[in-house]
């Protein structure tokens, strides 16, 4: 991109750059090819580390070149859909680099998925192969018939420990670590009744691994910048779930720019990769920003918030990359107290707001700890590759999410047009850039509404969120004009859940906001109104609840249900879910002692909660 081009778009917060550059030249070849070269000067550096079975990056290519050639062996061609259902375990980034490799489409999907998700995921993506965690086969093998699939690749957390580690895992069932991963059961050693039926089509990893063995051919993607190379799913504008199209250079412009911006990244840097590889904060900033620059990725497939002390103390990281809910967690472990952690040279925060109030409690907690460094925050999203802007090195502003990566630009305007408005205005944020996706699968019209050619010909993203500009290029993030809901870190779709619920046959119609919550910042509540209300019993609420657990993640069931004879609508007749939320605030503006009363009664274990309950307990015998 020449320098010239920049002029079209206002850039002023260039003079905060420093040192750093302001356009990059990006590579015309895929994320496998950045990856291989970048590895080529670093050879013997650390590629990542999975509970101490360290590989380099000369081993790191050759477990790839084993699986893109096990991949070809099977019969994946160029083009070709490779689902990749897995948390963070080595396999699960070998598969994505070696379906790269040999010029196949990664689609990244969260292993918490539930059935009918997993079965939407696969088709609309026409996926035709599936690396999956070996606990979620018994939901793909459900519905295995209702798709295209050939062949599915089971995969155990176990696979790549050290000896003694696995045998420790095995011995002492570690798998507990990953049982809130699923929302049946962990299958350990159990038979799914079906799977007789699909015997042909799976095959377990070590298996898979040697079909490529005799497969000789020389392999060469062919992969350009402009292609696609990855589907990862988010709620876009409206809210409703669908397959973000990145290209290679899409991913390969999010590496280079973040390393670029960050400013504080270093050869050998050990990275803990706690964000999930299915998320593009996780795929895009732990994994391929890292390989790029000869950093080590930790590879954590499950992490809690009450033992996180013991991991930070096990590998002594450089960067720490997570959400706020987790630094709010650090904070209130007490194992960190006597801690010194001058090793810790970055921390990042993205994927929900950091206030204010926590960055500065953080910053105090980590010149306490001794380290160097106070936290950054980011702001992104999916279709733009998790990143676009960031806190300067050395620079900072109350309440700002940064200023915009290299090659990469912001507008406010106003709501539902192209009109740029005044600094200090808000608007609608829009970006445009080399990270900017290349659509929606399947949905032009979502695409349309999303990615708009304004009149200086660059094609805009519009975020649908709402943000102000400072004259010196500070941007704000003020809100969500669309209804998701983020919980610690995690991406919620009321619509998704609304669907779900007012397909029970007992149900007239839902509405689905998210509440307040002291730790995972907010949650999702669900407003019911029932064709019958004699019916408003507890007997139906667990119906309802059985078909939202069988339908949806995990992680995006309503912590709370509430029966109403009738919804707040709007003047044309929609249901006015602000008043719905009005009404949770006001409930929820309690004292802070009220609060953690309540919060004693329903936080849960499955993030590592039963610290934070206990230091609750603590603060409240303290106030009596």
């Amino acid at each position: 991109m020449s320098k010239n081009s920049s002029k079209r778009v206002a850039t002023p917060w260039y003079k905060f750059y420093g040192d750093e550059k302001e356009h990059l030249e990006y590579p015309d070849f895929s994320a496998y090819k950045l990856i291989e070269y970048t590895a080529s000067k670093h050879l013997n550096n650390i590629s990542y580390n999975y509970y101490g079975n360290k590989k380099t990056y000369h081993e790191f290519l050759k477990q790839i070149d084993d699986t893109a050639r096990a991949f070809k062996a099977i019969g994946v061609k160029h083009r070709d859909v490779v689902s990749i259902c897995m948390p963070n375990t080595p396999e699960g980034i070998i598969a994505f680099y070696a379906a790269n490799k040999i010029g196949a489409i990664a689609s990244m999907i969260h292993p918490l998925s539930a059935e009918n998700e997993i079965k939407h995921y696969l088709r609309i993506s026409k996926t035709e192969w599936l690396v999956c965690i070996d606990f979620t086969y018994e939901k793909v093998s459900r519905i295995m018939k209702e798709t295209k699939l050939k062949k599915v690749i089971t995969v155990s957390v176990s696979e790549s420990m050290p000896p003694l580690i696995k045998s420790i895992y095995t011995a002492t069932n570690m798998s507990k670590t990953l049982i809130s991963l699923n929302p049946i059961h962990y299958l350990n050693g159990v038979t799914n009744p079906t799977e007789k039926d699909n015997n042909k089509k799976k095959i377990a990893w070590r298996d898979f691994i040697r079909l490529g063995k005799d497969y000789e051919k020389e392999i060469d993607d062919g992969f350009k910048g402009k292609e696609v190379a990855a589907i990862l799913y988010s709620g876009g504008t409206t809210g409703t779930p669908k397959g973000v199209k990145l290209t290679n250079l899409n991913l390969n412009a999010a590496a280079m720019q973040n390393f670029e911006h960050v400013g504080c990244l270093r050869d050998k840097d050990k990275v803990l990769a706690i964000m999930p590889i299915f998320h593009g904060f996780g795929l895009v900033v732990c994994i391929h920003c890292v390989q790029y620059f000869g950093g080590t990725s930790i590879l954590l497939p499950q992490f809690s918030a009450k033992t996180f002390d013991k991991i930070v103390k096990k590998y002594e990281p450089n960067v720490i990359v997570g959400v706020p809910t987790l630094f709010e967690a650090m904070t209130k472990n007490k194992n960190f107290d006597h801690m010194k952690m001058p090793y810790v040279t970055c921390v990042i925060s993205g994927g929900d707001s950091l206030s204010i109030e926590l960055k500065k409690k953080f910053d105090e907690w980590l010149e306490k700890h001794k380290s160097p460094t106070v936290i950054r925050e980011g702001y992104g999203l999916t279709e733009c590759c998790a990143a676009s802007c960031f806190t300067p090195l050395k620079y900072y502003r109350p309440g700002s999410i940064g200023i915009p990566y290299p090659d990469t630009y912001y507008k406010i305007v106003e709501d539902g047009t192209e009109k740029e408005v005044p600094y200090g205005t808000e608007g609608e944020i829009v970006i445009t850039g080399p990270t900017i996706m290349a659509g929606y699968i399947h949905n032009r019209k979502e695409t349309k509404q999303t990615l708009r050619k304004h009149k200086d010909g660059r094609v805009w993203l519009h975020t649908g969120d709402e943000g102000t500009m400072d004259q010196d290029g500070f941007v704000y993030f003020k809100g969500r004009s669309k209804r998701m809901i983020i919980s610690s870190g995690y991406n919620i779709y009321p619509n998704n859940i609304e669907n779900v619920i007012d397909s029970h046959p007992d149900v007239s119609m839902s509405c689905v906001i998210g509440i307040p919550h002291p730790y995972k910042v907010m949650v999702a509540k669900a407003f019911i109104v029932l064709k019958d209300p004699s019916k408003e019993t507890e007997e139906t609420i667990n119906s309802i609840k059985e078909l939202v657990e069988k339908n949806l993640a995990r992680f995006s069931w309503p912590y709370a249900y509430e029966f109403r004879r009738e919804l707040p609508k709007t003047p044309i007749g929609k249901v006015a879910f602000n008043v719905l939320i009005h009404e949770e605030e006001m409930k929820h503006n309690k004292p802070e002692f009220e609060q953690q009363e309540e919060l004693l009664e329903q936080v849960e274990d499955e993030t590592g909660s039963d610290e934070l309950l206990d230091n609750l307990k603590v603060e409240k015998e303290e106030k009596k």
